[in-house]
């Protein structure tokens, strides 16, 4: 099984970027200059490469969660070995193919593989798509019959309206178009770019789920010296919620397995600060909560000032620090929470691994949508590289492809 926050030094991508840049431009080179009998070997070198990227990739994947879960690069890594992948099937597909048929020993063939690789994903994909947007609203309906109705509980709604509405614009979107040269290359240039922006979100969405359940499926090390409880709303007579117990229920069985399987105890760090409509912090009703549970007053932290997940850990990281400056430390949150507020700790420079408490069926993927639009919101600066890179390479190649 792999354990977090075994590994010191960050995987990295730089050396497989260097190569691709060089073997792609020779490939390019090679398959626009061969002859027929010189195509069927570049298709090899083709397929061989992408077996390299993909296992860098899993490799890079494996190293992050070891390094830290908690990260955009995770989700980069897994979400787009998953697009090479299906680069691996599709190559695979054409050199059966050109073995088979000499008509397809072309090289212009190996360029158009690469082209259309972000439609031909959008297609395999599309019954995922459907089917997770289709769970997503019926979800989210049920959401909004046992909630209140707000904006942000009809945003799982409006991303499944969109992901299929993508899918719809690529299935009906004509793909032989007439006229002049250039008027049939901004017709392909456009559905290109338009598979690549989707691709993209798709790769993302995709890897920040399979992250999310990785860390949330995870149990630490009972080794803990602090759980940090993250705060998140009280009731009107300044009682937890049902969500917020759970966060906390969910401390104090981490806490009881630790204690029973090592004999190790942990103090309790309860983080949240008091909101304009709240009757007292959160940190005190979650103290006060504990100490109803059997917790002692004296393994209790308050951490009353925090009015974010930020806040909740750069506070609470003060708070232990003050006590114990090599403090092995958990936090304790809701399920669809565990993979953002283990960034946010990243963040405040405090090695914290993640627990996640269970939520309503149709609450976690709202929920789940809010933390990966959030998610994305954080990081807009390596979108910008990784996105512009993609709208890049398939200009290129689509000019390429009209010289």
């Amino acid at each position: 099984m792999i354990r977090f926050d075994t590994r010191d030094k960050k995987p990295k991508l730089y050396g497989l970027a260097v190569i691709t840049a060089v073997f792609a431009a020779a490939i390019l080179l090679a398959a626009l200059l061969a002859k027929e009998k010189a195509v069927i070997p570049c298709e090899i070198a083709v397929i061989v490469y992408l077996l390299l990227a993909e296992a860098a990739h899993i490799n890079a994947f494996v190293g992050q969660l070891k390094y830290n879960p908690y990260s955009y690069n995770t989700i980069y890594y897994i979400g787009f070995a998953l697009f090479v992948l299906s680069l691996i099937a599709t190559n695979a597909f054409l050199l059966i193919r050109m073995i088979r048929e000499p008509l397809f020993r072309q090289a212009e063939q190996i360029l158009y593989v690469f082209l259309n690789s972000a439609k031909v994903y959008m297609l395999v994909s599309a019954p995922f798509i459907l089917v997770f947007s289709a769970a997503l609203f019926i979800s989210n309906v049920s959401l909004l019959v046992h909630e209140r109705k707000r904006f942000v509980n009809v945003l799982g709604i409006i991303l499944a309206v969109l992901l299929v509405a993508g899918e719809s614009v690529f299935f009906f979107y004509d793909m032989y178009a007439s006229g002049s040269t250039i008027q049939v290359m901004i017709h392909d240039l456009f559905g290109n770019l338009f598979a690549a922006v989707y691709l993209y979100f798709e790769c993302m969405l995709i890897g920040a789920i399979i992250a999310n359940v990785i860390v949330v499926r995870y149990e630490p090390e009972k080794d803990k010296d602090y759980i940090i409880i993250l705060g998140c709303g009280l009731k009107k007579d300044g009682s937890p919620t049902p969500l917020l117990k759970g966060r906390v229920d969910r401390a104090i069985e981490f806490y009881e397995k630790q204690k029973t399987e090592t004999g190790k105890s942990l103090c309790f760090v309860t983080s949240g600060g008091q909101g304009p409509d709240e009757a007292v912090s959160e940190s005190l009703a979650m103290k006060r909560y504990l100490m109803e549970r059997g917790i002692p007053e004296e393994m209790i932290i308050e951490e009353d000032a925090s009015r974010d997940t930020f806040e909740n850990m750069r506070f609470s990281k003060e708070k232990i620090l003050e006590r114990r400056p090599d403090a092995k430390v958990a936090f304790s949150t809701t399920n669809y929470h565990v993979f953002r507020s283990g960034l946010f700790a990243r963040r405040v420079k405090m090695r914290a691994v993640g627990v996640g408490a269970k939520t309503k069926w149709y609450f976690w993927p709202n929920a789940a949508v809010r933390e990966f639009a959030g998610l994305l919101a954080n990081h807009r600066t390596k979108q910008a590289i990784v996105l512009g890179s993609m709208i890049a390479a398939y200009i290129i190649m689509t000019l390429i492809a009209y010289r």
